[in-house]
């Protein structure tokens, strides 16, 4: 079924279909040009819209629905709007002037926007011509496309009854109507507003039919793209915020482990009060949660706009958020700048044992094992590579060192402990590098040293750092224990993935050497001399 409108002419209400009325629009939109600058002129346009109220009414209007052929009929009846010479040239010049109007998009005569029917209305043109020049400059590296985007977002849209007037200039005519029905009921009243005399030729109409097509098209796959798009907004902010809750509120390490990420978080709050003051903790976490849920829920918001398509009136709301995320932000850099002082430098300081006499096999093994430790809680960073234990109880803090075997160039095997912190001034980090504690010695050709070294209870974590470096002479054999191995292995890149293959993990030999080509296993150096 044709849509219908109830539009008012005279005081009269008629039912007409939608293509009656675009001819009716432009006809009355002309004969308002003709008479609207003459003496008299509005009483003429008046008596004009009471004789269509008389002709259609005697073509039985009132009981059905005026259509294009009554249209016609009338216009046969009255005449064209160039059948009536009441006007001079003079005043027919100044029908349109852009001097009188200002440009907006016109959603009257919209395909995409409305901007190539404002640009008609502004220019009196068919608003068919620039869609054309719009299609063929984009055909040219898409200029037409991004100058017509910049025209979108440039101009407004002819909403308001004064936008119109400004955009119509003299030619502002409004006509009354009832709006649209497609059902036989009548809707909400709107004005409608006259674009010319509809003397567009058949190409015209016909390429203009063309773009409306074409445009129910793109606005279609625009929308079907947008409700994906929206849906990825949505997801992706409802799994943030589970993500969020599940691991710094209810500590899930199950579906948040360090194998997914390069960083464990599980009890990065609870690590946070050893890192800063902890008076100072349940506002960084409030400051972080304000910080990291207002633009999540924002995704969220604007994933269901563009599902769904719908206006809000939420203007004051979006800025009361912005300034309170603003706040919070501002006020999360102040606490983390100040508690991040105590970050501002580092120093270093080591310790080391030359071995009386080189062996020719060195045994590493552990002393104290994290395996021997109470610890509540554990965090990893990079892997495991970094670790830290967390005893709530005793509040002291456990991390495994790291070590790497180097070759001497001395033919002198010593062990070198470094210790690195960070603190406030250089004195103050030097210091605290002292307060670590680590055992090591050494027993005639086994060196003992610890899994783990401890910050004592009451300081906090500076980024600390214990390095065990072996440098030992080319050909000495290295024997671990497995905890004392995995002190390396962590970090070791061997350039053959069979070195590691071949070691205690695939046959249970940790005996390694040391070659002018890297560490080998012991094991397969052996196998190549035999």
């Amino acid at each position: 079924m044709d849509k219908t409108i109830n539009i008012n002419i005279a005081g009269t209400l008629f039912k007409i279909d939608e293509d009656a009325y675009q001819i009716l629009r432009d006809y009355l939109y002309a004969i308002n040009n003709r008479f609207r600058n003459t003496q008299g002129g509005l009483e003429t346009v008046e008596d004009i819209e009471s004789r269509i109220a008389e002709i259609f009414q005697s073509q039985k209007g009132l009981a059905g629905v005026i259509t294009k052929e009554s249209v016609e009929a009338m216009i046969s009846i009255i005449g064209k709007p160039e059948d009536f010479d009441q006007i001079d040239s003079e005043t027919e010049s100044k029908v349109y002037t852009s001097r009188t109007k200002k440009m907006y998009r016109n959603p009257d005569d919209s395909i995409i926007s409305g901007v190539c029917g404002g640009i008609g209305v502004y220019l009196n043109t068919e608003p068919v011509l620039f869609r054309i020049l719009f299609v063929l400059f984009t055909l040219f590296y898409g200029m037409g496309f991004f100058v017509y985007i910049a025209l979108w977002i440039a101009l407004p849209s002819a909403r308001t009854d004064s936008q119109k007037r400004e955009m119509y200039g003299d030619a502002y005519n409004p006509v009354k109507s009832h709006g649209k029905q497609t059902d036989g009921s009548v809707t909400t009243p709107a004005p409608l507003y006259t674009s010319g005399y509809n003397n567009t030729s058949k190409a015209g109409n016909a390429f203009n039919e063309i773009f409306r097509a074409l445009g129910k098209v793109g606005f279609i796959i625009c929308r079907i793209f947008m409700i994906f798009v929206g849906i990825v907004l949505v997801m992706t902010g409802f799994i943030a915020i589970i993500a969020y809750v599940m691991i710094f509120f209810f500590h899930y390490p199950e579906a948040f482990s360090s194998d997914s990420f390069t960083m464990g978080m599980t009890y990065f709050p609870d690590f946070l009060n050893y890192i800063v003051n902890p008076a100072t903790v349940p506002w960084i976490i409030a400051l972080t949660t304000i910080v990291f849920i207002l633009p999540t829920l924002a995704i969220i918001y604007w994933g269901v706009k563009m599902i769904f398509w719908f206006k809000a009136k939420d203007g004051v709301f979006s800025i009361v958020a912005l300034v309170l995320w603003v706040v919070a932000l501002t006020a999360l850099s102040i606490v983390l700048f100040r508690e991040g002082v105590s970050f501002a430098q580092t120093a270093k300081s080591s310790s080391q044992i030359i071995l009386p006499h080189t062996p020719d096999t060195l045994y590493v093994m552990t002393d104290h094992k994290v395996s021997d430790l109470k610890f509540d809680k554990e965090i990893s960073f990079n892997n495991e590579e970094y670790a830290v234990y967390i005893n709530d109880g005793n509040k002291e803090l456990y991390i495994r060192p790291c070590m790497d075997i180097n070759r001497s160039h001395d033919d002198i095997a010593r062990i070198e402990v470094r210790k690195r912190s960070s603190g406030s001034s250089k004195i103050n980090a030097k210091m605290k590098t002292e307060e670590l504690l680590y055992n090591y010695r050494v027993n005639g050709d086994t060196l003992m040293l610890d899994d783990y070294f401890t910050i004592p209870a009451g300081r906090r974590w500076s980024a600390d750092v214990v390095h065990v470096n072996l440098n030992i002479p080319e050909g000495i054999i290295l024997k671990f224990d497995r905890s004392a191995e995995n002190l390396f292995l962590s970090k070791y890149d061997f350039d053959d993935e069979s070195d590691f293959e071949s070691g205690w993990k695939k046959s249970g030999n940790r005996s390694w050497i040391l070659t002018d080509e890297g560490l080998k296993p012991a094991k397969k150096i052996s196998q190549k001399q035999k």
